[in-house]
């Protein structure tokens, strides 16, 4: 079993070339070995485009070889016809006769298909290598399918002293009071790169006017999620310049237009799940919550939270908008940086 993990290990590596740019995919990594030696390799580039086990068969150049050789897949084998034609048959055809997976496909389509197609054809198939770092590369994709919601990802900076934003008398015509250093700001941009949404409020949208975007880093900018009980926001807004896809969950009724759209819900009663239901409709597998100490507390007091990211920096307010609290949770990680501390927690 040591020797699988090694391959898989490569495959989970090479999969995570693909964080941000494979979705609604998951990420995937594929490696064939013969005689104990990597020939052929791949990962998942993008959507629509060919899969990890295509590009590493197709990077093997003596193609007789491959019917003594065994395929690594951090994903199993896709059963179905997409964008793309099914993994699992250019397997068969290639002539590789043992196949080893990390984890189980949980989208419907495939769910075990692949495999039992592989099995049919008389491959023989190992699954469950390296299974729980497999399903953790792809938290975003599992959570999405297995839980019917979007993988929740609660981020925030605090000052040293423990409030997330200055009083208001005291940042009046200021514009937003940054925390944090330029780079730590550059990380959340990348951060934003890797997830398909971001969510803010109505306070934070006033107060700060963000354009929600990944202008520091190279890479797509998310969906906005803007949460806009009464349309108060005004249309001069950053996060309303048409630049990018732009939800805006509401009370009242309004008219979508170009990269604009709004959805309807209740504000008064189980706000956060009636989000992430709406967002699980849009196909989005993971939302970054930005908002207020408002907006981030109620998905706290829910529990609809998988992941916290949470910045100390060395500045202090005296007095402020208090920084929300986990409780009962200890940062799984805590990095020191450029000045800043950044804690992540899990919600497990």
């Amino acid at each position: 079993m040591k020797i699988h993990e090694k391959y898989m290990a490569r495959c989970l590596q090479l999969a995570k070339n693909g964080l941000g740019t494979t979705y609604p995919n998951p990420m995937v990594g594929a490696v064939i070995v013969h005689n104990e030696k990597i020939i052929g390799e791949g990962w998942h580039q993008k959507a629509g485009e060919p899969h990890a086990e295509v590009h590493a068969i197709n990077r093997v150049h003596a193609k007789e070889v491959l019917k003594e050789s065994t395929i690594y897949v951090s994903l199993e084998p896709c059963s179905h016809f997409g964008k793309t034609p099914p993994c699992s048959d250019l397997i068969i055809a290639s002539g590789i006769k043992k196949v080893i997976i990390g984890s189980v496909d949980p989208f419907a389509a495939v769910a075990g298909r692949g495999i039992k197609k592989l099995l049919d054809a008389g491959c023989e198939v190992v699954v469950g290598v390296l299974e729980e770092a497999c399903k953790i590369l792809n938290k975003r994709f599992f959570t999405f399918h297995n839980q019917k919601r979007p993988y929740v990802l609660l981020k925030w900076a605090e000052s040293n002293d423990g409030f997330i934003a200055p009083n208001p008398e005291d940042r009046k015509n200021r514009g937003p009071v940054w925390i944090t250093t330029p780079a730590s700001r550059q990380i959340v941009h990348k951060w934003r790169a890797e997830e398909m949404a971001i969510l803010t409020g109505t306070n934070t949208v006033k107060a700060d006017n963000p354009a929600l975007t990944t202008r520091d880093w190279a890479g797509p900018s998310p969906t906005r999620i803007i949460l806009d009980r009464k349309l108060r926001l005004a249309k001069s807004s950053a996060v309303f310049d048409g630049k990018r896809p732009t939800l805006v969950i509401t009370e009242s009724e309004a008219e979508d237009a170009h990269n604009l759209k709004y959805a309807k819900a209740d504000f008064k009663k189980d706000l956060p799940r009636q989000i992430l239901d709406i967002l699980y409709a849009e196909g989005l597998q993971s939302v970054i919550i930005e908002g207020g100490a408002k907006t981030l507390a109620s998905f706290i007091e829910a529990g609809l939270w998988d992941e916290a990211r949470i910045f100390k920096g060395n500045v202090n307010f005296i007095r402020g908008v208090a920084a929300p609290r986990l409780v009962n949770s200890t940062p799984r990680k805590v990095f020191s940086f450029t000045g800043d501390q950044l804690a992540i927690h899990y919600n497990v």
